[in-house]
């Protein structure tokens, strides 16, 4: 009695999870039309500025004189040269060595701080072991 009722109840959770699965899974991006305009727009987008070799897509040439004129004041003004001044710098660190500060440090035998250590253990009183 008790394993069909556990059976049933296991069956319709399983049964309305793979519905709610299967109803998303289903569904298409044709089914949204401002989600489609969106991905079309994105493919033209990426058409054309494939087919303009990097160059501003759709540029009036007011908008391509702008550019050149901005990018001729950065030069002049900071000095960069070339069209390389648009990409991300790379940093380059080096790790400088570091020189003593005057601290003298003992290089002991490990042999002999274990012996002191030893020492030193059996040298405490019997409470605070």
């Amino acid at each position: 009695m008790y394993a069909a009722s556990h059976f049933r109840l296991v069956t319709t959770k399983l049964l309305a999870r793979n519905f709610g699965i299967t109803a998303a899974c289903s569904q298409t991006a044709a089914v949204d039309p401002i989600q489609k305009l969106f991905v079309d727009k994105i493919r033209d987008y990426a058409q054309k500025s494939k087919s303009s070799g990097g160059k501003l897509v759709d540029a009036s040439p007011e908008t391509e004189k702008s550019l050149t004129d901005e990018l001729e004041k950065i030069s002049r003004q900071f000095g960069a040269k070339g069209a390389d001044f648009t990409k991300f710098p790379t940093f380059h660190f080096a790790d400088v060595d570091l020189e003593p500060v005057g601290v003298q440090v003992e290089v002991k035998d490990v042999a002999q701080a274990a012996d002191r250590a030893a020492e030193e253990e059996e040298d405490k009183p019997f409470f605070e072991l």
